[in-house]
């Protein structure tokens, strides 16, 4: 399981005309779920998530020291398989150890309730459709996890 970590100030994501979800301060989670990826990967990574220290205590500029769960932040957390692209050959992608959707599906959901399960208000996308996200960033913090 991939996701890369964008800590924003605030953020949505708009399908067609409709807006499915949108965040204030926290985090924009795209996900990418592997082939051998489980449940107890996704609870990991949503507990990693929760837990990572990357935003600033008042008066404390540039020491990141509180959590997800220390501010109270939201998440918005959206499906991205293209994180599982390999470009090592050619010039286009290979996606084959991206899972198909009857397996990513319920372990993007089970990511999502597992960082519900922390208390964190979760808004999503929707898994499969053309997606435009906005977000505005909170300092340049990005973060690559993988389980």
């Amino acid at each position: 399981m991939r996701a890369v970590v964008q800590r924003v100030t605030e953020a949505g994501v708009v399908i067609g005309e409709r807006t499915a979800g949108e965040i204030g301060r926290g985090f924009v989670v795209l996900l990418g779920v592997g082939l051998d990826d489980t449940k107890v990967d996704a609870v990991w990574l949503a507990e990693k998530i929760a837990n990572l220290r990357v935003f600033e205590r008042d008066g404390e500029e540039g020491k990141m020291a509180l959590s997800l769960l220390d501010t109270g932040g939201e998440a918005l957390v959206v499906s991205q398989f293209t994180l599982y692209g390999d470009c090592r050959r050619g010039r286009r992608p290979d996606f084959t150890a991206a899972a198909r959707p009857e397996k990513a599906i319920p372990l993007y959901e089970a990511f999502c309730e597992a960082l519900k399960n922390h208390g964190i208000r979760v808004a999503t996308g929707e898994f499969g459709a053309m997606m435009r996200v906005r977000l505005i960033n909170d300092g340049p913090v990005t973060i690559i996890l993988e389980k």
